[in-house]
């Protein structure tokens, strides 16, 4: 009798890696019994021609083995083992498909030893992209090891390449997706299945967690575009996109800049230009005389501003003006004044007369952020509803204010 144990068919099937199939080195039987030597000859040596790389020779060396007659259960055991370990190693799918499948259903591998040939069948039909086996044979993994997130992953993928969408995108959901290549498989999932909530709560994802500019373009982009939206909340989103450095074009920070005027933030208005200077895009061209002008301007209307700030708040006050009082208290702010900016629109707010109360909310948060305070503004913009894209940029405004760009 010639003893044959499995632990020599580890050279093989280091060979296979978890893409190709699942890694399987130190595998070995609990027992060790002995085999016919006219069997564990052929064996024996069909591993050493494995193990120097020569696989189609030891795949034929097996047929010696194959044709011999009334073979025991564990020389058939051993004979489907040393087949599909070497047929793996060789790229021959089919062929190391049965023989593991043999090698599963034969009841002589412990629970962990089922589990490695399992993830090797999973791997190998992935291979064969088998699609529906190799995810039964995932499936089969993840059922007796739930914590395996490898194969997790690898079922998710499998889904995915195999057109199971709604399938991938419960795995991705049910697990948290928190990974940027995970959060972008399911938003682009969500795209294809135009699921638009979907797309935008994963995009909010990838925007906090990943602050790239694609991310926080594609979310400004569609909350302007959302049905309802208020145009006067353009200027706000301008603010968001001037703090995540996406105002570059002297065309964006000449609107930006007007827009600050309208609103009564003078001290705004000149900061924009100002920027727009130090960044190159304003002053030169064609355009450097409109652009010199809108400087004077901002800068003559913030003088004014300063000039009768006191009788403009008295003004306000007397007349119970919520979006006056509010307006300068903001443009307080960003000239410099933090705490008497923010006195100024709290007092507004508890008026209880503003046009857009939301909006006022949202203003407040912003300016509570510019002035330093940043719990407070994070309070403040948690707090905001409103249907016109007020909670939207409330929330992008939170999502900056903790992972600025």
């Amino acid at each position: 009798m010639t003893k044959f144990r499995l632990a020599h068919l580890g050279l093989v099937m280091a060979a296979i890696g978890f893409n190709a199939a699942a890694p399987m080195v130190g595998l070995s039987v609990a027992h060790a019994q002995t085999v016919r030597a006219e069997v564990g000859k052929p064996l024996q040596e069909a591993q050493k021609l494995a193990a120097s790389g020569k696989n189609k020779e030891a795949l034929a060396k097996l047929k010696e083995a194959d044709a011999v007659g009334n073979k025991s259960e564990l020389e058939k055991f051993q004979l489907e083992y040393t087949r599909g370990s070497i047929a793996a190693a060789a790229g021959e799918n089919d062929t190391a498909a049965r023989a593991f499948e043999s090698v599963l259903a034969s009841g002589k591998l412990n629970a962990n030893q089922q589990s490695k040939i399992t993830e090797a069948l999973a791997s190998i039909y992935l291979r064969a992209r088998d699609y529906p086996k190799a995810i039964t044979y995932i499936q089969k993994v993840l059922k007796d090891n739930p914590g395996n997130t490898q194969m997790r992953e690898q079922l998710i993928q499998t889904y995915y390449q195999s057109g199971k969408l709604a399938e991938a995108a419960k795995e991705l959901q049910a697990g948290g997706a928190k990974s940027e290549g995970n959060l972008q498989m399911l938003a682009n999932i969500q795209l294809k299945q135009n699921d638009k909530a979907g797309y935008v709560q994963t995009l909010e994802k990838l925007a906090a967690s990943y602050p790239k500019a694609s991310y926080w373009a594609d979310l400004l982009n569609r909350v302007v575009g959302k049905p309802g939206f208020s145009s006067s909340l353009n200027l706000d989103v301008m603010r968001l996109k001037l703090a995540l450095k996406q105002i570059a074009k002297p065309a964006e920070f000449m609107e930006m800049g007007q827009l600050a005027l309208q609103a009564g933030n003078p001290a705004e208005a000149l900061k924009i230009v100002e920027e727009g200077y130090k960044k190159g895009a304003l002053g030169t061209g064609a355009d450097a005389g409109r652009h010199q002008r809108l400087k004077d301007l901002a800068a003559k209307t913030l003088a004014e501003q300063q000039a009768k700030a006191a009788e403009q708040e008295a003004n306000f006050r007397k007349e119970k003006d919520a979006d006056g009082l509010a307006n300068l208290g903001f443009a307080l702010v960003s000239d410099g004044k933090g705490e008497a900016g923010l006195k100024l629109i709290d007092e507004a707010i508890k008026l209880g007369s503003a046009r857009k109360p939301e909006e006022m909310k949202l203003h407040y948060g912003i300016a509570q952020y510019h002035a330093g305070k940043k719990a407070a503004a994070i309070s403040t913009l948690k707090s905001v509803k409103g249907t016109a894209g007020e909670p939207e940029l409330a929330r992008y405004w939170t999502m900056y204010i903790n992972n600025p760009v």
